[in-house]
């Protein structure tokens, strides 16, 4: 116990993102809490008698009328409704970022594949919990929501109408949709999202928790902050201030006013509707897709243009976040431990990947949006429509290009200002009359950051046969693998050699020397601004 309570955890900025999630989960749990006390999960119909006038006398469900009486009834009932909506907003967000981060510096490599999964599971239950939340009121906008959903299920092949029926208890909108969801909301996937961050939490401590590479850093030890009494302090401080922050959010900006949309008519839908945006991307692909592509198939219909947008990229979308690690590790063959993060630049087609995803999820995002910008730009729908239905195929590859061009180009940087020095404004004139820019050696520790990396090796098959003749086995999948590992690694700029560092030194030196000759030795340092000492930094630019 004694050594768990002191266990080293790293300091850095960026493992904050995973602490936001984790505090706005505590905080959804907390305002849920409040919440169920007041709400009542039933499509009885009432007539509504409360405090809000423009309501009052019309019919609707149980369910919206109980969160009027939590808006406007019950003491602090609003702020804790629009907190819980605002932390669901910030979790599924911070969820995201906090992936990102995870994936760009090569912290899902083993040993913590599945703790990658596990984060992916997360996101998507997030997801999932998020839409049947805002479900629940019953109001017109997130009706309109559910009629989707509906619509979504029954496009499903075979299936379909039969998956509608049973989650409406009949005919859409039934008697049964608003109480299955609540249980969903409430019991099942909060208790999933339980076990999984406890898991998390466990595989973390177990794999012990990744670093920057610096001085005194390795891949076997961990530089830090012990668990009792620092972390511990500055985790419980942080969770105040996202509770804060939250409280703020809640208080004081509006989210969800249920009372303008009123109770849901499946007659009616609400002009410019919206779902959450982290909903957004999916309903953007249905905006952008050609209308009209059915089969029939066996006598059954089949909406293409529902399947794909809805049915079957947001999964796919999964499935490759799901298998990035995997894919990775098979193509390098690296079977290794990695506990040293690694500088986006350093991995410049893993970096170029995922921001051709996160382009990719953008334009669908955007497109979901297509009438709200339509009208705010006073452009043409279509023409928007039009312009989403190309980006979102020559978008990612443009984007996948530009990343990659510009992390081979920062590794360049690394190098020359690694081998040359750093530049430091100052002109200098030889006696022959040349101009040149004076260069200074950089700090140890940021040389020690700049060659933090292993060179990259391309994996090269070995032949078509073994020594005795016979075919190799599984030569097609070890040529299929050299070539992506050359596509992968064959543009890198590797990091100097020993000896490319000690020729840069001795030039250096060198070039010292002969200024020493000078009336006024122009070495930089005799300007005070420019001065570098061991513990100054050197300006690198951010990882």
């Amino acid at each position: 116990m004694k050594k768990n309570l002191r266990k080293v955890f790293p300091d850095h900025w960026s493992f904050m993102l995973g602490e936001i999630a984790l505090w706005s989960f505590v905080v959804l749990l907390l305002t849920g809490v409040f919440l169920t006390l007041w709400f009542n999960p039933s499509m009885g119909h009432v007539t509504y008698e409360g405090s809000y006038d423009q309501l009052r006398g019309i019919g609707m469900s149980e369910a919206m009328a109980s969160t009027l009486n939590i808006s406007f009834d019950v003491r602090g009932g609003l702020l804790m409704r629009q907190m819980h909506h605002w932390a669901a907003m910030i979790f599924i967000a911070s969820m995201m970022v906090h992936l990102l981060r995870v994936y760009f510096t090569g912290a899902h490599r083993k040993p913590r594949e599945l703790n990658w999964l596990i984060g992916c599971v997360l996101l998507l239950l997030g997801t999932l919990e998020g839409f049947t939340g805002y479900s629940l009121p019953d109001d017109l906008l997130s009706g309109t929501g559910v009629r989707a959903a509906d619509g979504f299920l029954k496009a499903t092949p075979v299936a379909g109408s039969y998956m509608s029926f049973l989650l409406f208890g009949g005919e859409f909108p039934g008697e049964s949709i608003i109480p299955r969801l609540y249980i969903v909301h409430v019991l099942l996937i909060p208790g999933i999202l339980l076990a999984l961050i406890a898991a998390h939490m466990l595989l973390l401590v177990y794999h012990k928790h990744t670093q920057w590479p610096g001085p005194g850093r390795t891949e076997q030890n961990v530089v830090g902050y012990p668990m009792l009494p620092v972390y511990a302090a500055k985790a419980g401080g942080f969770f105040f201030m996202v509770f804060g922050v939250i409280a703020l959010m809640g208080g004081l900006l509006s989210i969800n006013p249920v009372w303008k949309f009123g109770p849901y008519d499946p007659t009616k839908v609400t002009a410019g509707s919206q779902p959450d945006w982290y909903m957004g991307w999916p309903d953007g692909l249905l905006r952008i897709m050609p209308t009209g592509w059915e089969s029939v198939i066996f006598g059954y219909t089949i909406s293409w243009n529902v399947m794909i947008p809805i049915l079957i990229v947001p999964p796919l979308m999964l499935v490759v976040l799901m298998l990035l690690p995997f894919v990775e590790g098979w193509i390098t063959g690296d079977k290794r431990d990695h506990h040293l993060l690694q500088r986006p630049r350093n991995a410049p087609t893993r970096t170029a990947v995922m921001v051709a995803l996160m382009t990719f999820y953008g334009l669908a995002w955007a497109a979901g949006g297509n009438d709200i910008i339509a009208i705010k730009l006073h452009a043409s729908i279509n023409q928007i429509t039009y312009f989403m239905r190309v980006a979102i195929f020559v978008g990612p590859v443009i984007a996948f290009w530009i990343t990659r061009r510009w992390c081979i180009s920062l590794q360049r940087h690394d190098n020359e200002v690694l081998l040359h020095g750093y530049e430091t404004g100052i002109i200098t004139r030889s006696p022959e009359g040349q101009y040149a820019e004076r260069h200074l050696p950089i700090s140890g520790s940021s040389a020690y950051t700049l060659t933090a990396r292993e060179r990259d090796e391309i994996h090269a098959v070995q032949g078509d046969t073994d020594a005795a003749g016979v075919a190799a086995p599984n030569s097609r999948s070890e040529k299929l693998r050299a070539k992506l590992s050359s596509w992968m690694y064959s543009n890198n700029v590797q990091k100097p050699t020993r000896a490319e560092l000690e020729e840069a030194h001795h030039h250096a030196e060198h070039e010292a020397e002969l200024q020493s000759g000078l009336d006024h030795p122009v070495d930089g340092h005799q300007f005070d601004d420019h001065r570098l000492r061991d513990t100054d930094e050197v300006p690198l630019r951010d990882h």
